[in-house]
Parts: structure tokens; C-alpha cells; sequence
């Protein structure tokens, strides 16, 4: 079995999540500055009213100092783990900042709405109807970032020196590649930020509602869009080749062997097939994430191309299994 891929662009999507949080969490209760107490109500009894106070600065920056120590503690824990279990670790990590930073920028809206428009900090609403679906969303953030950091296992692979390879009797060989383009990370953390803020935005009572969700709906639309063509993985195995978009490996497009007339390799570039992402040109179809070697096919008449590293193991991989597999 045989694994590759790269993993750059995960490093700056995090570097972004940890940026923006921060951003939010200080200039939420800052931004709305000229709306609330000088003191702010922080702490609430069971009875729901506040019970305990800080300053404004202190209400902005003491939840992004938490957030800081936190990305900070997980940084040092993930550079001190061993390669073993390095995997694990980055899928706790990324549900850790997913579901930690939902919660805390949840809070702080909570916290920022309840005193808005209030002359005393004791005169603060409720927290509780904000608190709980804080919970509810975070919850749903680390689940989908531990879907999205799983990842299949590696293990050595056999070299192959040409479109073909001989494949040893009762053995069962398998190929994987995964390819990431960070700018296009980039873009869609950048647009899915700044849904999150308007959503905040509302939630804290900075913004109308109405207009605010009619801005969310299609920079999150936009965002996962973008998200789904920043990242491919491709398989190959005996049921043919899988290739899936995204983080979470959704959608994905297969071909069976018997469908597959012919694997090999291209070197294309963006200017060949019109741009980054998931193209049609006159070569056929490619998705296109880096300029370079393609594993291309040939299934009725069409190709598709997908840019993928160690390209050339893939397409030996496939046309020794079409060639034992009945057509």
C-alpha cells in the first residue's frame, strides 16, 4: 500500500482559525463599545441574573487570553509528539480549536448581547437561551473537524518504473495520493470567517438580523464551495479509482476498473485547462490544485485528469489491475 500528500495548506488554515477567533473574541464587546456599561456583567447565578463584573477591556481581552493559551498549550503538545502518534494528536488538536473556539466567540456574544443597551452591568439579560446553543454548535464543530482530520493509513510501498507493475499472487495492493492547494484554504477560511462574524455580529446584537443572514448565506455557500476544490484525494485499488474532494472526502467521483480504458500521466498547468480548481477545457476534465504531473484516465472517449503526487505509481497500479480484470 502506498501512501502521499501534502499538507501545508492545513498549517495556514489553522494560523487563520487561530487569527480570526482572536480577532473576534476582542473586537466583539470593543466594537459595540458605545452600547454597553462601563462595566460589564460576566457571570450570571442559576437564578440567571449577573452576579459578578469586569471592565470592558477586561471582558474583551480575558477570553482572548484564554484562547491564547490554549492554541499555545496545543501548538507545544503537537510539536513534543511522537510520529507514531502524530495522527491522532492533529485530529484532537483541530477538534479542540474547532469546538473551542466556537464556544468561546459563542460566549462572548452571549455576553456582549446581554449587556447591550444596559446603563448598570446589573441590569444584564439572560445568558442561557445563548450558552446552550453555543454548546450545541460547538459540539457540531469538533465533530465535523474530527471527520475532516481522519486519515487513511500509510504504509511502505513498491516501487514501479513505468505505466505497469507486476503484481504478486494473493496480495492486495493499494495506492493513495492527496493534494491541497493552501491559497484556495485561504480564500475559503477568509469567507467563512467573515460569515462567522456577521452571524456573531447578529448573535450580539451589532447588526439587524434579516440583513446580516442574507450576507451569511452566501459567503458560507461560497466557502464551502471553495473549501470542497482546495483539497483532493485519490485511490486506487481493486474496485478501480475513487478521487474525493474536500475535507471530509465528499463528494467523490469512482470508476471501475473494467470502465478505465487507459491510465497515464500528463504534465498540465493552470493555463492549459483555465484556472485552479475543478475545470473543463478541451483536454476533458481536471482538477487542478498545483502545476505539474496529473493521473490522467480514459473512460469512454474522455479524460479526466486529477493533480496528484507519485501520479505515475497510481496509473501502473490501475492498468496492471484493467488488465486482470475482466472486461
Amino acid at each position: 500500500m502506498k501512501y502521499s500528500g501534502r499538507g501545508g495548506g492545513t498549517t495556514w488554515g489553522l494560523v487563520g482559525w487561530c487569527a480570526g477567533i482572536l480577532l473576534l473574541l476582542v473586537g466583539m464587546p470593543l466594537a459595540a463599545r458605545g452600547r454597553l456599561p462601563e462595566t460589564l456583567a460576566t457571570h450570571w447565578s442559576g437564578s440567571g441574573e449577573a452576579d459578578s463584573s469586569m471592565s470592558l477591556w477586561a471582558a474583551a481581552l480575558f477570553p482572548a487570553l484564554l484562547w491564547a493559551v490554549l492554541v499555545a498549550g496545543l501548538a507545544v503538545a503537537s510539536r513534543h509528539t511522537g510520529p507514531q502518534s502524530r495522527g491522532p494528536v492533529r485530529g484532537w488538536t483541530a477538534v479542540t480549536l474547532a469546538a473551542g473556539g466556537v464556544f468561546l466567540v459563542g460566549v462572548q456574544a452571549s455576553v456582549t448581547r446581554a449587556n447591550l443597551d444596559r446603563s448598570d452591568w446589573r441590569e444584564a439579560g439572560s445568558v442561557t437561551g445563548g450558552v446552550v446553543a453555543t454548546v450545541v454548535v460547538a459540539a457540531a464543530a469538533g465533530a465535523l473537524a474530527w471527520l475532516a482530520t481522519r486519515r487513511s493509513p500509510a504504509a511502505p510501498g513498491r516501487a514501479a518504473g513505468g505505466p505497469s507493475m507486476d503484481l504478486p499472487e494473493g496480495q492486495r495492493l493499494v495506492w493513495f495520493s492527496r493534494t491541497s492547494n493552501p491559497w484556495l484554504q485561504l480564500t475559503s477560511a477568509v469567507t467563512g470567517l467573515v460569515a462567522l462574524a456577521a452571524v456573531v455580529a447578529a448573535m450580539g446584537g451589532l447588526a439587524e438580523t434579516i440583513p446580516a443572514l442574507t450576507l451569511v448565506v452566501p459567503l458560507v455557500l461560497a466557502s464551502v464551495l471553495v473549501l470542497s476544490c482546495a483539497s483532493v484525494q485519490a485511490r486506487v485499488g481493486e474496485e478501480g479509482l475513487r478521487v474525493s474532494f474536500g475535507p471530509l472526502g465528499w463528494p467523490a467521483r469512482r470508476w471501475a476498473l473494467q470502465d478505465i480504458e487507459v491510465a497515464r500521466v500528463e504534465h498540465r498547468t493552470p493555463a492549459q485547462v483555465g484556472g485552479w480548481g475543478y475545470r473543463l477545457s478541451g483536454l476533458g476534465t481536471t482538477v487542478m490544485l498545483r502545476r505539474g504531473e496529473c493521473l490522467v484516465v480514459r473512460v469512454k472517449g474522455k479524460d479526466f485528469a486529477v493533480s496528484v503526487d507519485d501520479a505515475e505509481r497510481g496509473a501502473a497500479l490501475l492498468n496492471s489491475l484493467g488488465a486482470k480484470s475482466p472486461r
